[in-house]
């Protein structure tokens, strides 16, 4: 049986957390969500009438201000819930996917293709658990409330978290009116509960870190990496395992050396060193909620491409709240002193030192405004 509100408990016993109504409440809903998909269904009048299974579990969406623990409680759930048909995936990389699979059906057939992805996805899992729901552009607000209504009745149960009440999904989205369904739907079909209490746990974790450390060598990098494994609960003896991942960016793979609960570390030769576009950046920066930047050099009339880089870079992370700590031999202001491109370089230094600063910290990952072309 799962064991998920007592386990919350003894994290609370334990010092770990602090004593929170709300993440209680939570752990409670989420404990027997994870008893009502581990009891064996049974086959009611409805079932025998019809030939249709049970419908599945009400699902939870969790929201809630950046490092209010809804993380936490995703990961007290997801391991404890006995459920052998179970997935967890990043929002962003389940939409990409679920657009890979409509133009594979696309190019086989002439009807709608969302009924058949749905039911792809049904036959391959019974719990859909979601990191980061953030809607940021219309080819997905356009297919979210076909798709999940036909996964939910499909017997498929959602849980997820996000920064963001569903109210507030696709806010000020091109064609808002064609996703309104979808936020009717989460809050038809899915407990919609709130976790904002006054502890920012990944603030936290930070302490008072300056996320911009001067110069670039071994003290710089051990501050960074003692920041990755507070922010990701790691285990410090096995750092030499910390997983990787590629992301997929149109047809190519971007391949992230360290990547565990939203952080991701990089090297600036890495990132802005090679041949990269505004499409890399952006997939950073939706499916991050911190990027470590390590190997910043200074910059000159010989690095311009680099610089440009550097620059698509720091705005895709400062559009979606992305928070950067980074090791550089130079501060912001000194980086980039002479060459092409100079002058607008000094948009990307006043937004460096805007996202070392406390207000910037506590704000939730994701866009402010939607970006309708992306």
């Amino acid at each position: 049986m799962p064991d998920i509100l007592n386990a919350y408990r003894r994290l609370v016993e334990a010092g770990e957390l602090r004593p929170d109504p709300e993440q209680a409440a939570a752990a409670a809903r989420l404990e027997d969500l994870a008893t009502a998909l581990e009891s064996p269904p049974r086959a009611g009048l409805f079932a025998r009438l019809t030939g249709k299974g049970n419908p599945a579990p009400r699902g939870v969406y969790l929201w809630g201000d950046v490092g209010r623990g809804k993380s936490m409680l995703m990961d007290l759930f997801f391991t404890q819930v006995a459920v052998e048909a179970k997935r967890r995936v990043h929002f962003a990389e389940f939409m990409l996917e679920v657009h890979g699979r409509i133009a594979t059906e696309r190019a086989k057939q002439a009807g709608d293709p969302i009924a058949p992805v749905a039911a792809a996805l049904a036959g391959e899992t019974r719990l859909l658990a979601f990191d980061e729901m953030m809607v940021t552009n219309s080819p997905d607000a356009m297919i979210l409330s076909r798709l999940f209504t036909a996964l939910i009745e499909a017997g498929v149960t959602i849980v997820t978290t996000s920064n963001r009440p569903p109210r507030d999904l696709y806010k000020n989205g091109l064609n808002r009116e064609h996703f309104l369904p979808f936020i009717a739907l989460i809050e038809a079909r899915l407990d919609v509960l709130a976790l904002n209490g006054p502890t920012d746990y990944r603030r936290d974790r930070l302490g008072r870190l300056d996320t911009w450390l001067v110069p670039n060598g071994p003290k710089a990098t051990m501050t960074l990496s003692a920041a990755f494994f507070r922010l990701t609960d790691y285990p410090v003896e096995d750092a030499a395992h910390v997983p990787s991942e590629d992301l997929k960016v149109g047809g190519r793979t971007l391949h992230v050396p360290k990547a565990l609960k939203g952080v991701a570390v990089f090297s600036f030769k890495r990132l802005c060193g090679e041949a990269r576009g505004a499409a890399d950046y952006l997939a950073i920066a939706r499916r991050f909620h911190t990027v470590i930047l390590v190997g910043i050099p200074r910059l000159g009339p010989e690095n311009r491409n680099e610089a440009a880089r550097f620059v698509q870079l720091i705005d895709a992370l400062y559009e979606h709240k992305v928070k950067l700590l980074a090791a550089a031999d130079a501060q912001p202001a000194e980086l980039y002193e002479t060459g092409d491109g100079r002058f607008e370089f000094e948009r990307t230094i006043s937004r460096l030192d805007e996202m070392r600063s406390e207000d910037y910290l506590t704000r939730g990952h994701g866009a402010d405004e939607v970006l309708n072309d992306a």
